[in-house]
């Protein structure tokens, strides 16, 4: 029995013998190599004075932080029941303490170092406590939370209030609207960790939800609302286009040169183009004056397929440069073209490389540029030959591109015809300051010119700057009344947002006015559009613009050298 219970003291060991003096020959043997690890007691370091004690290890406090402590405190098995002692002596008693006190730090020893696996696997599993996990770690809980069910207990009796909650099958049985998100959360109990709710805060959060629901409910009743106006108008638009292409297609388009001007063509023509015959409109309106042939676009389309064929065996950007430096040969724009055309009509994505338009949209522009060389390519014609493709065949859309930059306003911009794109400005301002005065004088207090805006929106025909359907409707009534509806057009935009201009300043404005609002509306613009007067001091914009131009001559032959000399 001694034997054993010396084993279980010692971590599965038996004790060597004592030796001579009362020591044990292991503790003698061990005592050197373990002298360093040996913890001192609180006599301040110093030896006793009595007779030498067997060598053992001594307790150390809490605060130690030798390692051996810890090491002991991380391996130690944790709630592990010491074996029950059979009954002894004091005599053996004492004795078997004085071994136990030589040999306990032995097991201890070796049982940190030799056993330290087998305790850990013995330690038993603690159960966490239930509770909110923060950053993935449960608080250790001392006491386990009290159920909802008792805290209201608790609550009922201290307070002597019952409440009785509505079941969850019925809580939300008679809501006709479920709002998204997570605004029923509102109504749900705690959990169980937390306080419950007092009745007080429970007929809160139930009105609380109630007033959410019902200013849900009025928001989608409103946006159903207006979602059912956009298609009866979408739906109305529809009839009135079917209705009018009967009348486009077998009234006035088999007899156009007789009906053209009669006011009853003029008003459908103002009301928008069907689309079906939006293409024949256009090229009818436009004309020919050009004379040109679908013939005389493959030879032209022929030989800009050639300068590509030159240009790319080249590739040689100082020509390039100098071929595009030169007046003469402006058909070195070609490979601007390349440039340009990724940037039209991002969003349809069928303009761009491997789109189904884009090496139409690359040949219509590459044989215009052969074709008119004094012109050349310039930024912005991606825009209006693109529009076309979409509603006429190749050969026809370059027909009408070619007559259409042919006409006197699109020719001075688009060659930069300074002194003829001034006249422009100034007949603008013209009607400006006749349609808006105090729009017009904002935009002279910071020296807002024309140019800042209107460039833009003249080199695309608006349609870069509004929505592709609107700009459609713009083009209809610009192929019916010619160059005057474009900055008819620019001035109702201007009356559109003149409330929002007038509060911004200089920056602004321009940011404002190069991109507009997507959400423009056909109805509300050309409501605005209708709203402008193009007259001023009873003269229509072609005698004030002929007025400048007149002026401008007599200007030059004033100044003339000629005339001085």
């Amino acid at each position: 029995e001694e034997g054993e219970e010396a084993k279980l003291h010692n971590g599965g060991f038996l004790l060597c013998p004592p030796g001579p003096g009362g020591g044990t020959a292991a503790g003698t043997a061990l005592e050197e190599p373990l002298r360093s690890c040996c913890l001192r007691g609180e006599a301040g370091g110093s030896p006793p004075s009595g007779p030498a004690a067997p060598p053992a290890f001594t307790d150390v406090s809490l605060n130690s932080r030798n390692t051996y402590e810890v090491s002991r405190r991380r391996s130690a098995p944790e709630h592990v029941p010491p074996a029950p002692e059979p009954p002894q002596e004091p005599a053996d008693r004492a004795r078997r303490a004085g071994i136990a006190g030589a040999g306990s730090s032995l097991a201890e020893f070796f049982s940190r170092n030799f056993f330290t696996k087998r305790t850990k696997e013995l330690r038993p599993a603690v159960q966490s406590a239930p509770g909110w996990k923060l950053f993935g770690k449960v608080p250790p809980r001392e006491n386990l939370p009290k159920d909802s069910k008792i805290i209201q207990q608790e609550y009922e009796a201290r307070t002597g209030r019952m409440y009785k909650p509505p079941p969850p099958s019925a809580r939300r049985k008679n809501i006709e609207f479920e709002p998204l998100s997570t605004t029923a959360l509102i109504l749900e109990d705690r959990p169980a960790n937390l306080p419950a709710k007092s009745v007080e805060e429970a007929l809160r959060h139930r009105q609380e939800y109630d007033e959410m629901v019902a200013e849900a409910k009025k928001r989608e009743i409103k946006e159903a609302h207006k979602r059912k106006k956009i298609m009866r108008e979408r739906f109305k638009q529809e009839d009135n286009i079917a209705s009018a292409m009967v009348i486009w297609v077998n009234e006035i388009l088999p007899n156009w040169e007789g009906m053209r001007a009669t006011r009853r063509v003029r008003e459908l023509w103002w009301q928008g183009l069907p689309p079906s015959v939006r293409g024949k409109v256009w090229s009818l309106a436009v004309g020919n004056e050009l004379n040109i042939t679908p013939e005389l676009y493959e030879i032209f389309l022929s030989r800009a397929k050639e300068r590509w064929k030159s240009f790319s065996e080249t590739s040689s950007e100082n020509d390039v440069e100098d071929a595009s430096a030169s007046v003469a040969d402006r058909e070195a724009s070609l490979e601007l073209i390349k440039l340009d055309i990724s940037r039209t009509f991002p969003s349809l994505y069928i303009f761009q490389k491997g789109g189904p338009y884009h090496d139409l949209l690359h040949s219509v522009l590459g044989a215009y540029t052969c074709y008119r060389p004094d012109v050349g390519y310039v930024q912005g014609m991606s825009f209006i030959a693109a529009v076309l493709i979409l509603n006429l065949e190749e050969a026809d859309a370059f027909i009408a591109f070619a007559n259409l930059l042919n006409k006197p306003c699109q020719l001075a911009f688009f060659r930069v015809d300074h002194s003829m794109m001034l006249k422009y400005f100034a007949a603008f301002e013209v009607f400006f300051e006749e349609n808006l005065p105090k729009l017009f004088l904002h935009f002279k207090s910071y020296s807002l010119t024309p140019d800042i805006y209107l460039i833009d929106w003249i080199f695309t025909l608006y349609s870069k700057s509004l929505p592709l359907d609107l700009a459609c409707r713009v083009w209809d009534v610009f192929c019916r009344d010619g160059e005057e509806f474009l900055f008819r057009t620019g001035l109702g935009i201007l009356r559109l947002y003149e409330d929002i201009l007038l509060q911004m300043d200089f920056i602004h404005i321009a940011q404002f006015l190069t991109k507009l609002p997507e959400d423009i509306t056909s109805e509300k613009l050309f409501s605005c559009i209708a709203a402008i007067q193009m007259q001023n001091s009873n003269k229509k914009w072609a005698q004030v613009f002929a007025s400048l131009m007149k002026d401008n001559k007599e200007g030059d032959k004033n100044h003339s050298p000629a005339l001085k000399s």
